[in-house]
């Protein structure tokens, strides 16, 4: 994997989160991941200001990878560069998404589940790529049974991940990370409940080291 790609799976979990309120939310928001040591986030398009909310994370912890999720539109990946974004996650393969952002210089993680979107993929030089929804889509047996084929790709499943079923995802040499929101809930940040974000994060690391000890 390159150097980006290394960084983000020697993390090993991506929160992904949904701010509804990014004036308010995204700086602790950052701060408490960061403590947690999990300085990365996939920020969603699912809720407005996505890019605001990127923009705000990295002046609050310069040190956080922040990027977006449910990415649909090239325009999205031109306001996620604006503000500072540094890579793009959409829910499915599309081509000219994956084409714009590689003429863009960013970073793409585009879901696949298919041995179809894999091949769409390979064409593309992709490294990484997301599984999603990943427990509904056939979860860790599927992304094994499809690296057979296909063992040039790392994946980062997305969907079902809990801190119940991290470290048998985790453990995968397939998994490159398992992105999640378990961590970021509505109820943890619309509640501001950031010591039990960063308690989360923690927790979630030291799965992560334990399983690839």
């Amino acid at each position: 994997m390159n150097a980006f790609n290394q960084k983000i799976s020697e993390i090993g979990v991506v929160p992904v989160i949904k701010l509804n309120h990014p004036e308010r939310d995204a700086a602790p928001l950052a701060k408490a991941l960061c403590a947690g040591d999990v300085p990365v986030a996939e920020v969603t398009f699912r809720a407005a200001g996505a890019d605001k909310a990127i923009a705000l994370m990295k002046e609050a912890c310069p040190e956080i990878i922040v990027g977006a999720g449910t990415v649909t539109r090239t325009e999205q990946i031109d306001a996620v560069i604006a503000a500072g974004g540094e890579f793009i996650v959409t829910p499915g393969f599309d081509a000219e998404l994956v084409a714009y952002a590689q003429e863009k210089n960013i970073p793409i993680f585009p879901g696949c589940t298919t041995a179809t979107d894999y091949h769409a993929a390979l064409k593309f030089g992709l490294e990484v790529i997301k599984f999603f929804p990943a427990e509904q889509s056939g979860g860790l047996k599927k992304i094994k049974a499809l690296s057979a084929p296909f063992p040039m790709f790392k994946v980062m499943p997305t969907g079902g991940i809990s801190l119940k079923n991290l470290a048998e995802y985790i453990s995968s040499p397939v998994i490159a990370a398992c992105g999640g929101s378990y961590m970021v809930t509505a109820d943890l940040i619309d509640n501001n409940k950031w010591d039990e974000i960063t308690e989360l994060c923690r927790k979630s690391r030291e799965i992560v080291k334990e399983a690839r000890a």
